[in-house]
């Protein structure tokens, strides 16, 4: 079999998954709720006090019984700041984390803390830089209870202003809608998971009958593990888009992507540095080798470069992105190399604690 023949069958499986969750996987929409359950919100935060004036707002605005972040030891003012915000609102508390144990990345180690203090009976893990609208927790709620999960994991809509955020961030969601077939999700298939830390709502029963984050307490990519272990205890997976009622700016520069994509590419491989360099041998021969040979005058592989562009365009209109942006696929594999050559770096330095892979 031909090169082209491997590369034409690969994103013909694509295109049948995304044409699947094109019409399947859920968006967020306006929900009025019958009984709305006791619902803790809680935002682990180190070193967010740029994002805390445009984020804090949001969640304040939200029905939640109670309102916790928690302060990971951060050095800039996190949490002085998110106390003078909450002053007037009795449901808001700000905790002061206790010191990271050995064998815990930080996060995890502050979600577990945030659980253990919580009183609600449904357990919503939002990101310090996570954008809510009016509406969001009852759309988040509601979805929780249509979909009949033990946990929901939203992805909100990604908000960019910079080229490479607009060639790079959008993978995330490419990823999403055309790898794993939302009908496989919801079947009790552990393996068939995923989940995304910006956002994920749990049933309190669910969360510790996983193990919660005390049992990914090692994990980089314990979003995903999650997501298995909850189906592993016996309950649902969902999953939405954000749609209208959730948004995030991860990144603000071609640096900041480098540095946060390069940090979970390996652990997303499944821990392989072989298996890594293979997905980007794969990503340029797929998405830009196309292009190349095309100029030379090749229908067939102008025909597989114009499928790229048709796949990000498909992915756009479903996650509500621009159109044009679709434009930017040739250019991706290249832009993407060194979030590689960073992910295949031993050592790594996040929020200023430093992990080894």
């Amino acid at each position: 079999m031909t090169l082209l023949a491997i590369l034409g069958l690969m994103a013909a499986l694509r295109a049948l998954v995304l044409l699947v969750n094109l019409v399947s996987f859920p968006i967020l929409r306006p929900r009025a709720l019958h009984r709305s359950p006791r619902v803790s919100l809680l935002i682990p935060m180190r070193n967010e006090a740029h994002n805390l004036p445009q984020s804090f707002p949001g969640w304040r605005a939200q029905p939640a019984e109670e309102i916790l972040l928690l302060d990971d030891g951060s050095t800039d003012g996190s949490g002085e700041l998110a106390r003078r915000l909450a002053e007037g609102d009795p449901r808001i508390r700000v905790l002061t984390g206790a010191p990271l144990p050995e064998g815990w990345i930080g996060k995890n180690w502050a979600c577990h803390q945030l659980a253990q203090a919580a009183r609600g009976e449904v357990l919503v893990f939002t990101d310090a830089d996570t954008l809510w609208a009016p509406g969001a927790l009852e759309a988040v709620i509601g979805e929780l209870e249509a979909q009949q999960a033990g946990l929901l994991s939203v992805w909100p809509r990604h908000q960019v202003g910079t080229l490479a955020e607009r060639i790079l961030v959008p993978l995330l969601e490419v990823v999403l809608l055309t790898l794993l077939p939302y009908p496989l999700v919801r079947s009790r298939f552990p393996l068939a998971a995923a989940g995304n830390g910006q956002l994920m709502a749990f049933r309190k029963e669910a969360y510790w009958a996983s193990g919660g984050h005390a049992g990914v307490r090692g994990a980089v990519l314990e979003d995903v593990e999650l997501s298995r272990r909850v189906k592993r205890a016996g309950y649902r997976l969902g999953l939405a888009l954000g749609g209208d009622f959730l948004g995030v700016r991860m990144y603000r520069n071609y640096r900041e992507i480098v540095e946060g994509f390069g940090k979970n590419l390996t652990a997303f491989h499944g821990g392989s540095r072989l298996l890594l360099l293979a997905s980007s041998a794969w990503y340029l021969l797929a998405y830009m080798l196309p292009w190349l040979l095309a100029l030379a005058g090749s229908l067939p592989w102008a025909l597989l470069g114009l499928a790229g562009l048709v796949e990000r365009l498909l992915v756009n209109t479903k996650t509500g992105r621009e159109p044009f942006e679709a434009l930017l696929v040739p250019l991706a594999p290249l832009w993407a190399i060194p979030i590689y050559k960073r992910a295949l770096a031993r050592r790594y330095v996040w929020k200023g604690r430093i992990y080894l892979r």
